[in-house]
């Protein structure tokens, strides 16, 4: 029995390789960036965000989300950029980073939600090695949409795992004072 569910796994993956793959699209600076669908939770609108004093300047603070602490970044600061300023487009898109047991839920903030696209593999070129305003291994891959590419992101390179662990541990305290 696990045979035939192995090979049908298999089978699975295998098929999904050819497979268009879906991503999320989003306006940030001028540039257009995806996400893959799977890590999207769910997108809200930009609202009150508690700030957490001794934070670094891209992790903008906390939201409440049905009762949970949501660590907040700021994608533009992330990047080296100057941080967000906040328009009425402006979103928070809830992300899940890591794997196994170790997930955490993470707000990014966003210019502008644009679209959910397919990108076959076929359209998806290697990260450039120089020349993007972003770090390399921020980007899984450049994807060809009419014409235009489209900044595929790593969305568990964005952050180390160690900033990952001080997030989990903002949201699990409720604060950001722990240390390491």
């Amino acid at each position: 029995m696990s045979q035939n569910l192995t090979q049908s796994k298999t089978h699975l993956v295998g098929s999904a390789d050819a497979s268009p793959q879906q991503y999320l699209t989003f306006s940030l600076g001028g540039e257009v960036f995806a996400l893959g669908i799977l890590n999207v939770k769910e997108i809200i609108e930009f609202g009150n965000i508690t700030e957490i004093p001794m934070m670094p300047a891209f992790i903008r603070g906390v939201i409440n989300l049905r009762g949970a602490v949501v660590p907040v970044i700021d994608l533009s600061a992330r990047f080296g950029g100057p941080a967000s300023t906040v328009s009425r487009r402006t979103c928070i898109v809830i992300v899940e980073l890591g794997e196994g047991e170790e997930r955490q839920d993470l707000g990014v903030i966003v210019d502008a939600v644009n679209e959910v696209l397919e990108i076959p593999r076929s359209e998806i070129e290697p990260p450039p090695t120089f020349g993007a305003k972003i770090r390399a291994d921020f980007i899984q891959g450049m994807g060809k949409v009419e014409g235009h590419f489209v900044i595929i992101l790593n969305v568990d390179r964005v952050l180390s795992p160690q900033e990952i662990t001080m997030l989990a541990s903002m949201s699990s305290n409720g604060n950001g004072t722990e240390e390491e």
